[in-house]
């Protein structure tokens, strides 16, 4: 147990409501219990979204939250027995490199409610078992449109730790928005086979520009880093890290968790949580995506630009336009 899974455990209730209780809401309801397992930093980008809705509905008093961090693929199911034992209502985590044993486990707590990141669907034999996943493919298209107005040399790189489904759809739709402002567009993509490397995918970059790149997708951390030290532009992905690269990062998709974390937390206190696909609830519609502001670019986007983002936005929440998803392995083109 780390020491920041013990500060975040050590308020946790001694008693919690049942799972398929079927109570309603009262006032006095004792918060649920949540549970967050990760395979990485709880700073790595994607499993920060988790935590942030996690702890900010720890701060409302809706749950009692703990986590584990940096837990190995080996260990995972044994973290979630350890948390499923002592009482958590809620599972939260990612079970992409443990798909089927998360699922045993799920298997073998029925009345314990489990809501995992997954490139696969629900399955109505476990009911108990719920996926997600970041959708957020209306923001990357946007964040595109942006890119391709900024290039100059129309060389773009995209950077991204696994080719699976949630990382390749988000690249698509980004070359997508890139190919409205630069239809003459050159992609160079790759992958460094890690979710959080930050010395490998600053070498990545590196030599994406020095083959002519001068706008790299940042789809982990140390593209940025990379950008920052040549004097390219960065685009963000999950998180808005301009504060940190005010003169590189020129936009970001984000990724808000808590629309899908709130619906989990009301069904497992209503007792209606079942097996469901929450990947809806990433969608911009959903208030799951977001562009970030452009703070230190305003004003240097072309308007021509911007005028397309506002156009399409309103498109995208209106469902007038749809961002195609492509879970297909993006190549260099």
């Amino acid at each position: 147990m780390t020491r920041r899974h013990f500060l975040a455990s050590a308020a946790a209730a001694a008693l919690a409501i049942g799972l398929f209780s079927g109570a309603g809401r009262a006032l006095a309801a004792e918060p649920i219990k949540v549970a967050g397992v990760y395979t990485v930093p709880v700073e790595q980008q994607w499993v920060s979204r988790l935590h942030k809705a996690a702890t900010a509905a720890a701060e409302r008093g809706d749950i009692d939250y703990a986590f584990s961090e940096n837990v190995s693929n080996t260990d995972y199911a044994r973290v979630m027995r350890e948390y499923a034992e002592s009482g958590y209502q809620l599972i939260i985590g990612e079970a992409f490199a443990v798909e089927q044993e998360a699922r045993d486990v799920a298997a073998e707590y029925p009345d314990i409610a489990f809501l995992l990141g997954s490139s696969f669907k629900e399955d109505g034999a476990l009911p108990n078992f719920a996926v997600f996943d970041n959708y957020i493919q209306d923001a990357s298209y946007l964040t595109g449109i942006i890119a391709g107005s900024m290039t100059e040399t129309g060389n773009v790189g995209l950077i991204g730790g696994f080719p699976i489904p949630e990382v390749n759809r988000l690249m698509h739709a980004f070359m997508a928005g890139v190919r409205e402002t630069r239809p003459d567009a050159t992609f160079q993509v790759s992958f460094i086979g890690s979710w959080f490397d930050p010395p490998a995918a600053k070498e990545t970059a590196f030599a994406m520009i020095e083959n002519g790149a001068d706008m790299l997708y940042a789809e982990r951390f140390g593209v940025s880093d990379a950008a920052k030290e040549k004097g390219v532009l960065a685009i963000g992905n999950v998180i808005d890290t301009q504060e940190q690269y005010p003169d590189t990062v020129v936009a970001s998709a984000i990724w808000n968790f808590e629309p899908t974390l709130n619906m989990a937390i009301e069904q497992v206190r209503n007792g209606t949580f079942e097996a469901a696909d929450y990947g809806t609830y990433s969608y911009m519609a959903e208030g799951g995506a977001e562009l970030a502001p452009l703070g230190t670019f305003k004003g240097k986007v072309p308007q021509e630009a911007i005028d397309l983002v506002e156009a399409r936005t309103g498109e995208i929440m209106s469902g007038d336009f749809t961002v195609e998803i492509n879970d297909e392995e993006p190549k260099s083109q």
